[in-house]
């Protein structure tokens, strides 16, 4: 889709949570289809489980299965869909959906793991081998993904990396309820495999108003969520709202920072990322994924070959630890507040 709007929905309205989140007004454009609805507040969980209601009710091919979908999901996300749609569209057991439009749910990021080589190995290359004779039919996993306070090693991981070094897959995590329902609708609607990764931590502290309608938002169009000159910052999901404490912090201090949400990570906006560092010159990225082999490792080579000769400063990475996720030590564990902090001084002072 054009970066030009089409149309937009309204005016912006900031999302609130207990982790502190407010971003600036969106500059995504949305596809919408019918008339508009007016806002309604939500959770991101909530978003989800209407943006599935709608995949379903207006395409006949859509179908939700994975474990536990039928009575609602652990996070309560396929809540009423298998009581509206009926238990053929929406079951639990896995059957050939071949030539319809699967939504697959894996109950925990952690649990995709059995279900790599059909994801890498089939979903990714089906429309290449055949020759563009034929394609997976709009497949898209969602899988609940990152920290949630106390799930240890087997709740809380951030698989995200290893899909995006896969040719044939979109890989896209949405930072709020608004953006969760636009983009799923987008993902579903896609001819691609996409696996999109919801930040489980949010699906009931995030609140913000959602159009009641059917809208898409355009994937592969980061945001620039915050204007500033100093230094860019570059994350997805659940740690914008970290990084936003962040740059609310560093400007007290007088240090201007520009917050961009990359939304999807593969294929990702260079675009927009490189433009804000040849503005800001300095560069730092955040995710809860360890930092070895990280996304972040991706985007920072990327952008010192497009920005060497304007970069004043390394570019940082605060991310997650070379670890299995930990449970009491979670707290070290996590990119804080104050780690991209510090960072943001230390760059910025270099």
């Amino acid at each position: 889709m054009s970066r030009s709007c089409v149309q937009r929905i309204g005016r912006w309205i900031p999302w609130v949570s207990k982790r502190g989140f407010s971003s600036s007004p969106s500059s995504s454009c949305i596809q919408k289809s019918g008339s508009e609805q007016g806002l309604k507040s939500l959770n991101l969980y909530s978003a989800i489980n209407q943006a599935l209601h709608i995949a379903l009710d207006t395409d006949p091919r859509s179908y939700v299965f994975g474990e536990d979908v039928s009575f609602g999901g652990v996070f309560r996300c396929t809540t009423g869909l298998a009581d509206k749609f009926g238990k053929k569209r929406v079951f639990n057991t896995p059957l050939c959906e071949q030539g319809n439009r699967a939504i697959a749910e894996i109950q925990f990021a952690d649990y995709i793991f059995p279900a790599f080589d059909q994801i890498v190995n089939e979903a990714a290359k089906f429309r290449y081998r055949s020759g563009n004779q034929f394609n997976c039919g709009g497949l898209t996993i969602r899988a609940p993904y990152g920290a949630v306070g106390h799930g240890g090693h087997y709740h809380s991981q951030s698989p995200e990396a290893f899909f995006c070094h896969v040719p044939g897959i979109k890989v896209v995590i949405p930072r709020s309820p608004r953006e969760a329902k636009g983009l799923l609708l987008s993902c579903i609607r896609d001819p691609n495999p996409i696996v999109f990764f919801e930040p489980k931590w949010l699906y009931r502290l995030a609140v913000e108003e959602v159009p009641e309608d059917d809208y898409m938002l355009p994937l592969s169009e980061a945001e620039v969520v915050r204007q500033g000159s100093d230094i860019t910052l570059v994350g997805w999901g659940a740690q914008l709202s970290v990084m936003e404490q962040a740059c609310l912090n560093a400007e007290k201090e007088g240090i201007s920072c520009e917050l961009i949400d990359l939304k999807t990570l593969i294929p990702w906006d260079k675009e927009t990322v490189e433009a804000s560092v040849n503005k800001t010159g300095r560069l730092l990225i955040s995710h809860e994924a360890p930092v070895t082999g990280g996304f972040g490792a991706e985007i920072s080579a990327s952008i010192v070959e497009r920005c060497f000769s304007r970069l004043e400063a390394p570019v940082a990475r605060i991310c997650g630890l070379d670890t299995p996720f930990p449970l009491v030590f979670e707290p070290f564990y996590m990119p804080t507040k104050n780690k991209i902090l510090d960072a943001i001084k230390s760059t910025v002072g270099y």
